[in-house]
């Protein structure tokens, strides 16, 4: 068999309120069984019916819900028992059922199951997660006289176990500690998002896991909403993923994603805030939840009550939450995307400017060493800056939590991995001759360099025939001390004015969008910080770095000379 997961014409599909499933189930009659199963399940946090039952998922759930289970029930070939699909994820709002379709969907999974003692399993972040999961579930088979024969409820384990295969579903949080061990076949990951704000998600759903390796019939599916923060660790990854193979770029036609998430044209015009486009990541609005209810509950949001606007657009309309909607962000970060220069790079910015300088921020062994090239356009007076980082390999095993990140810097060739610290600072010494050598670099602070724990650096400098100059004889020279923390105050408040006026202008790297995401702002008395210690597990060194250039071209700099000999560009010219 040849199938495709990809979903190319997603963005019209989402807009028109249609299928984001887009195959059929690969084997149908695998599909109508299992549907037949969860359709059947009664929903106990509803209204009983006037015949004393409650209703079921089949009168409850809308479409949608129907093709995404049809799909992972179909993807099982009935003659092996294999099945060929076996990642799912589901991306929705908050309020569209997700923990009631995440029973449902595990409920049926351990009724059609046929393998003796399998273990299935729901793993939450929590355990009141947890408990949102296990309560539907074990409502559903408490309202049922033959599911209650069927599949014994342990409430204080949190299990359903069937009476014959003596399989059991679990329900287990993650914060519990009793991962570790499981064996389990069938997989279901509620709420993904809060994971990936765990950095030891990765190993723990590795081992959660590691029975799928042998049980060809089993899937693993992750529910989540959206990041009440910008995505981050496993679930960014995952997201990314699944993005990918729904848009084509993967071909990996083991996993499917539905995934209710703003089309790019939409996000950039805030499409999000008009009520009447609600519906795109809201598929069950009208049903699980209401419009009326959204808009009142946005309107307290809007009031200074409720959830705050960052985490409403991120938990009930599904905004994933960036540069401008972060509730601490840094004020430039609202004019930072807007200020990318396309096809802006280090060898354009040098042709481009009449002064260039460095500046350079770094940290421990497990950090960033950012640098940033700065310069100031001849005739416009423009700033550019270009930024690049150093990483030493150990900090792959020390941040976990960013390791992904970190690879896609690496490959956007941003981001460099070295295996020692002399091999790093030799690097950064190595790409500031560079600029020296381009004539543009000032004779007197030329390079901003961090006061404190600079010194292995400064020694490369140093040695590469930088003038470090000499602080007790007031001898100013190329490399310049700068103050961190309140000393950087108006260079941080000259960098949001120069952006939000057009006049400072950066590369659009990831890793500096990751950066600049990850500065939290702070204001004391009439001072703005901006430190590492809470920018938390993201990293902000280059944007330092860029703050230290900035400051350098803050005095005005002139070249040191008028830059390469017009023969050196095109050779002599003989008459």
């Amino acid at each position: 068999m040849e199938w495709s997961t990809a979903c190319l014409d997603w963005r019209e599909r989402i807009v028109a309120g249609d299928s984001l499933v887009p195959i059929a189930p690969l084997f149908q009659a695998s599909a109508d069984e299992a549907l037949g199963v969860f359709k059947a399940l009664q929903v106990t946090d509803l209204p009983q019916k006037l015949d004393g039952t409650w209703p079921t998922l089949g009168e409850v759930c809308d479409n949608w819900v129907f093709d995404f289970v049809g799909a992972i029930f179909g993807a099982q070939d009935p003659q092996t028992g294999a099945r060929l699909i076996s990642e799912f994820m589901l991306l929705i709002s908050k309020k569209n059922g997700k923990s009631m379709i995440a029973a449902g969907i595990m409920l049926t999974a351990l009724i059609l199951n046929y393998r003796h003692n399998a273990e299935l399993l729901i793993l939450a972040p929590t355990l009141e997660i947890a408990n949102n999961s296990f309560d539907p579930a074990a409502g559903m088979v408490r309202a049922d006289p033959e599911l209650s024969e069927l599949l014994h409820v342990i409430e204080h384990q949190r299990t359903i176990k069937h009476r014959v295969t003596e399989a059991e579903l679990k329900v287990v949080a993650a914060d519990s500690g009793v991962v570790g061990g499981k064996k389990a076949g069938f997989v279901l990951v509620e709420e993904l998002w809060l994971f990936g704000k765990n950095p030891k998600a990765e190993a723990m759903l590795r081992e959660a896991t590691g029975g799928l390796a042998t049980r060809s019939e089993g899937f693993l599916i992750s529910i989540t909403t959206h990041s009440d923060e910008a995505p981050a660790g496993v679930f960014k990854a995952k997201l990314n993923y699944f993005r990918d193979v729904r848009d084509g770029v993967i071909a990996d036609a083991t996993c499917l994603g539905v995934l209710y998430e703003w089309p790019k044209d939409l996000l950039e015009a805030q499409a999000y805030e008009d009520p009447d486009n609600w519906y795109i990541t809201n598929p069950s609005l009208g049903s699980a939840v209401t419009r009326e209810w959204l808009e009142k509950e946005y309107a307290k949001t809007l009031a200074g009550e409720g959830e705050g606007k960052q985490i409403f657009l991120a938990k009930h309309i599904n905004v994933e939450i960036g540069l401008r909607l972060r509730r601490d962000r840094w004020g430039a970060a609202d004019y930072w995307e807007a200020a990318e220069e396309p096809g802006l790079t280090i060898d354009a910015l040098l042709a481009r400017c009449e002064v260039a300088v460095v500046g350079i921020d770094g940290g421990g062994r497990d950090d960033l060493f950012g640098l940033a090239v700065a310069g100031r356009e001849r005739d416009t007076g423009v700033w550019l800056v270009c930024c690049r980082a150093w990483a030493l390999q150990i900090a792959l095993e020390r941040r976990k939590d960013i390791v992904t990140d970190l690879r896609r810097f690496e490959a956007e060739g941003t981001l460099r991995l070295v295996e020692t610290g002399q091999a790093l600072v030799e690097d950064v010494a190595a790409l500031t001759v560079r600029i020296r050598d381009s004539g543009l670099m000032p004779a007197v602070g030329g390079v901003g360099v961090d006061a404190w724990g600079m010194g292995a650096l400064v020694d490369a400098l140093v040695a590469a025939g930088f003038d470090q100059g000499d602080a007790v004889a007031r001898r100013a020279g190329q490399i310049a001390p700068v103050r961190q923390g309140v000393g950087l105050t108006g260079t941080i408040k000259t960098t949001e004015f120069k952006l939000g006026d057009g006049m400072l202008r950066h590369d659009g790297s990831a890793l500096m969008a990751w950066c600049v995401s990850n500065a939290r702002a702070e204001l004391k008395g009439s001072n703005v910080y901006i430190s590492k210690q809470m920018a938390g597990a993201g990293k902000i060194d280059p944007l330092i770095a860029m703050l230290n250039a900035v400051q350098m071209l803050e005095v005005g700099p002139v070249a040191d000379s008028d830059g390469p000999s017009v023969y050196e560009e095109r050779g002599l010219l003989v008459v």
